[in-house]
């Protein structure tokens, strides 16, 4: 038997092939970049850049390491191959919004910053003008998704939301190490040009209710209505004035139940 050595097409003999190493991606980007002004927009910059460093420096993490590019209102970062995930889900998410936090506590709400950060593992390889593989386009989708948005926008309390791919929720937060508790995130489905997964969802400082999806018509530009939680009180199942659930009817010994909205007192 002859053995003969073969080349994949786009790998010429005597071209090294890239290194495929699985690598911990994220981004963050800033919340509604375009309502500061330019002087703003310079300042805000200049804080993001403070913010996510000093975060890395508190969590044992050296920011100067990663491979970044940054884009104005946004910083994507490739971590060293090694870096704990687990370190950066828990201490690092944590200072981040910390830092947010006491950013935010001397600002006007209209001078206020808030971040979205989406996270995941896996390939990413170093292109002409950036990275390219799937995990950096699935950070790309996540930062981008309207669960996200519209969760933060809604939630006055928080200065911060986190998506985490499926893949490290699974593997990671469910293992609860360095705090991670899995009752703090809510699971979303993503669809962004031709990328769907599943992602999930979580507002440090936040009660875990008010990363609860939107109702429908809720703006990605401002909070949520107060009115929502009091309509919701305020409505009831009814029917001929009953209050409760009626029973439409018995069949074949199995209770068929109809719950019908309405206005209690009607």
């Amino acid at each position: 038997m002859v053995l003969m050595a073969s080349h994949s097409a786009g790998s010429p003999p005597g071209k090294p092939r890239p290194e495929i190493t699985r690598r911990l991606c994220l981004a963050a980007d800033i919340e509604q970049y375009s309502r500061f002004d330019t002087p703003h927009q310079e300042a805000v910059q200049a804080q993001l850049d403070r913010v996510l460093r000093a975060a890395a420096e508190r969590s044992g993490l050296d920011h100067s390491e990663w491979s970044t590019q940054p884009q104005g209102d946004l910083e994507f970062a490739v971590l060293p191959a090694g870096t704990p995930e687990q370190l950066v889900l828990g201490e690092y998410v944590t200072h981040l919004a910390a830092e947010l936090g006491g950013y935010n506590a001397t600002r006007r709400p209209v001078g206020r910053m808030r971040l979205r950060l989406a996270i995941d593992v896996g390939v990413a390889v170093t292109a002409a003008l950036g990275f390219s593989g799937p995990a950096p386009i699935a950070v790309a989708r996540y930062l981008d998704a309207p669960e996200v948005k519209q969760a933060l926008a809604a939630t006055g309390s928080a200065s911060l939301a986190v998506v985490v791919s499926d893949r490290l929720y699974q593997d990671v937060v469910r293992s609860r190490f360095h705090g991670l508790d899995p009752e703090q995130y809510r699971r979303i489905h993503v669809r962004q040009k031709g990328f769907a997964g599943y992602g999930w969802l979580r507002l440090p400082g936040a009660h875990p209710q008010d990363a609860a999806e939107p109702s429908p018509g809720a703006s990605e530009d401002g909070p949520r209505s107060p009115a929502r939680a009091a309509e919701r009180e305020q409505s009831s199942f009814v029917q001929h004035g009953v209050h409760g659930t009626a029973i439409q009817g018995v069949i074949h010994g199995s209770v068929v139940y109809r719950a019908i909205h309405g206005e209690a007192g009607r």
